[in-house]
């Protein structure tokens, strides 16, 4: 059966392309749907008024008829009058074919269509968007929206994440497909049953037409299909019925991903040797970079500088040239003018001096008079892949550098006190980020943690975001990658959500910021499908579904990986928050901001510990037994420590937040100073006994210092001892339940029948 649906397919879209189209006409869209089983309207092709007879219209259902004109030059029929509803009479019938007869004099017109009229609802949720199209980051997608006239809008005004599903071939396991469904807001509204009207279509009917695209997306994208849309797909009481199609054919070629020799980028992050070129005695970058290199611990004896006339330059030997370098260096920093570049790099590849490249400047193709060498260097390097030798990997060009712990070098030219004062605690962390300076400025913001790997990957010239990904998920050194991505090379997305999504079934986190949100691709698109599933939609929906923590903005980035590095260890087993604050008002704030969490009532040993608790600080009068807890700003340090130890630990929560208004008198909130006698550093003070409540609990719980500057000592404290620290309760709320959504997602996945992506 599949061998003659697959024989059927392929002589439509032969017998178009025969024809010298790259669109099916609305006949053959319709053939092409009855070959996949999904329902259209009764249809015929006229050429013109005169073949309209009463026994003709008499074979079609209904009082009205739809005229739609036929001609692979006007996608969008209904924009130009080329679809119109009549009452079902043969003069009526053919005045209106004489009308666009008339109308579409000059266009190549292969005729019309009469179509039964379909009686189907027009409410939100009656009809429905279908597509499928070709994107050069993830390879084929489809995508279900709300459909009809107002498919774009609804789209672009619903709540991102929840407009529309996305799926891919490659990517989606099938049997998620339902559970996908189940969190799209669209999917909800036609499966379920509402205000006594029963569902349209069941999740089963719905998943399975699904599968349907997803079968042809995978076999027949981009080669044979590039763009393929049902709008509207109307759910009548009867079945889905599809009103119109658009199909585009592709070009026959089927985009390949690159392949590089990813098992070098050992020889990356972790050499044995590195020779740099362009560092001069001044302190220009080249020498900025042997000058960390040397800090981060590198062995001097393992440095060679490619520096004519120069024996040596702080110590570090100096070589006359590539070629004269003792074999084939590990890693090989080029940090020269970017017109040198393309040169230096085709000389390193042909004299086979190197097992990897960072690339620090710009220059392959980015300045004019280089396309000859840029060329050059792409020869040169596709020649060295076909050998045994496979040539270099190349990180960069236009890149800030690596940091990596493991390699105990530091290749940026950024200086060391201009990023962090101290080198932080080793953190599990990888940072990946095409912006060098967006890696900078996350070090400093993080610079109480020294993550295992700082990649600043540039115009991914050669190695790209996903090659990183797909490379450091077998390091069992990171638990937490944090990616800053502006664009993908041609389908390295794919390989990054791939390698995403096996992370983060592993039970580590990835977070990603996605920058550039534009809807790229629109204007060369004929569907609605690739407007409403813009490269960013596609991103966003596909990351979620991997469990990825996809970031809003640069402060939520920051704020997630802060998440993620203190709370790798901890548990999060639900939605029942225990919460407590010393402020009326925060309490308010976390009810108002409960989103997905809820507020259990404390267990009857709880209330009796908190009780105890109230009564001993004499506030028990005042303040009752609730979740959130207000402590007032009476409570002190031993109090305010004991009641939330108490919320933590009860039986009924399972992730927490501890809000303090550090103003009261009552806590030690302030460093050290004049005119008070407070100090954090006491080992009764507020942050070092929540330091030990850190310890005694492995539930994830943030806190919250809602203060001025004067209480930036006091948070910047609390993450000494990674406690996840806000100044704001809302943000807290917001961000925590963004990480609890993903690690709850990904343990419910885990717990089922996971499949593998297929790839």
């Amino acid at each position: 059966m599949r061998e003659v649906i697959d024989k059927t397919v392929t002589s439509i879209l032969d017998g178009a392309r025969a024809e010298g189209r790259n669109v099916l006409l609305d006949p053959e869209g319709f053939a092409l749907l009855d070959v996949m089983d999904i329902a259209v309207p009764r249809h015929h092709l006229i050429r013109s008024a005169s073949d309209i007879t009463p026994q003709l219209l008499s074979t079609f259902p209904g009082d009205r008829i739809v005229i739609k004109v036929v001609t692979d030059h006007i996608l969008h029929k209904t924009d130009v009058g080329g679809v119109l509803t009549v009452p079902k009479e043969p003069s009526v019938v053919a005045a209106a074919v004489q009308t666009m007869e008339r109308r579409f004099v000059g266009h190549e017109v292969a005729g019309f269509t009469l179509n039964e009229y379909v009686h189907h609802d027009s409410a939100l949720g009656a009809q429905l968007l279908l597509g499928m199209r070709w994107t050069d980051d993830f390879g084929p997608i489809v995508t279900l929206a709300p459909g009809g006239v107002h498919a774009q809008f609804l789209a672009e005004n619903l709540r991102p994440g929840r407009a529309m599903a996305i799926f891919s071939p490659d990517l989606t396991p099938d049997d998620k497909i339902e559970s996908i469904l189940s969190g799209d807001a669209i999917a909800l509204l036609v499966t379920r049953h509402e205000r006594g009207r029963d569902a349209r279509i069941s999740p089963e009917s719905l998943a399975q037409l699904l599968r349907k695209f997803l079968d042809i997306a995978a076999s027949r994208m981009p080669h044979d299909i590039s763009e393929f849309e049902i709008n509207p797909l109307v759910l009548t009481d009867r079945r889905p019925i599809a009103l119109d199609v658009l199909v585009k054919l592709g070009d026959g070629i089927t985009p390949q991903p690159e392949e590089r020799p990813l098992h070098k980028i050992k020889n990356l992050l972790e050499p044995q040797s590195i020779a740099i070129i362009g560092v001069s005695q001044s302190r220009n970058p080249g020498h900025m970079i042997m000058d960390n290199i040397l800090r981060a611990g590198f062995n001097p004896d393992h440095i060679h500088l490619v520096k004519p006339g120069t024996d040596s330059i702080d110590g570090v030997r100096c070589y006359p040239s590539i070629t004269s370098l003792p074999g084939t260096i590990d890693l090989f920093v080029v940090s020269v003018a970017a017109a040198l570049v393309p040169e230096i790099v085709q000389e390193i590849i042909g004299s086979e001096k190197a097992e990897s490249l960072i690339v620090i400047p710009g220059g392959l193709g980015e300045h004019s008079g280089t396309e000859d060498l840029e060329q050059g260097v792409r020869f040169a390097l596709a020649e060295a892949r076909k050998s045994e030798w496979q040539g270099p990997i190349i990180n960069g060009g236009n890149c800030l550098g690596i940091q990596s712990v493991p390699g105990s070098y530091d290749s940026t030219f950024l200086p060391e006190h201009k990023i962090r004062s101290s080198p932080g605690r080793p953190a599990p962390l990888a940072i990946i980020s095409q912006s060098g300076a967006f890696a900078a400025a996350r070090s400093n913001k993080l610079a109480n943690l020294n993550p295992r790997y700082v990649i600043s990957v540039g115009n991914q010239s050669d190695l790209t975001v996903g090659d990183y990904l797909a490379y450091l998920k077998d390091d069992p050194g990171v638990e937490i990658f944090a990616c800053y991505i502006e664009g993908f090379r041609p389908l390295d997305g794919r390989q990054w959500l791939a390698a995403a999504a096996e992370i983060t079934a592993s039970g580590r986190s990835v977070i990603l910021y996605r920058a550039g949100r534009t809807a790229a691709g629109a204007s060369a698109t004929a569907s609605h499908t690739a407007s409403i599933a813009g490269d960013y939609s596609v991103t966003h929906v596909l990351a979620e579904a991997a469990g990825v923590l996809v970031a809003d903005s640069l402060a939520d980035f920051d704020d997630l990986t802060r998440l993620s590095c203190y709370l790798h260890g901890s548990t999060v087993d639900g939605w029942r928050l225990g919460a407590v604050s010393n402020a009326g008002f925060e309490c308010v704030a976390i009810a108002d901001s409960v989103g997905r969490f809820y507020l259990p009532a404390f267990s009857s040993n709880t209330k009796q510990r908190l009780t105890d608790i109230l009564q001993q600080a004499g506030i028990d009068s005042i303040v009752g037994v609730q979740n959130p807890l207000d402590l007032t700003p009476i409570m002190g340090d031993e109090m305010f420590a004991a009641a939330a130890s108490g919320v933590l630990n009860d039986d009924n929560v399972d992730v927490g937040i501890v809000g303090c208004v550090p103003m009261t008198g009552a806590l030690n909130t302030l460093a050290d100073g004049d005119g008070h006698g407070e100090s954090l550093s006491r080992d009764d003070s507020i942050v070092r006994r929540m330091a030990r409540l850190k310890q005694t609990t492995s539930k994830a719980w943030v806190a919250v210092v809602d203060g001025g500057a004067l209480y930036d000592p006091m948070a910047a404290a609390l993450e000494e001892h990674e406690i996840p620290t806000f100044r704001t309760t809302d943000r807290a709320m917001r961000i925590l339940e963004k990480y609890c959504r993903s690690r709850l997602q990904v343990a419910a996945s885990r717990t089922s029948s996971a499949v593998e992506p297929r790839l």
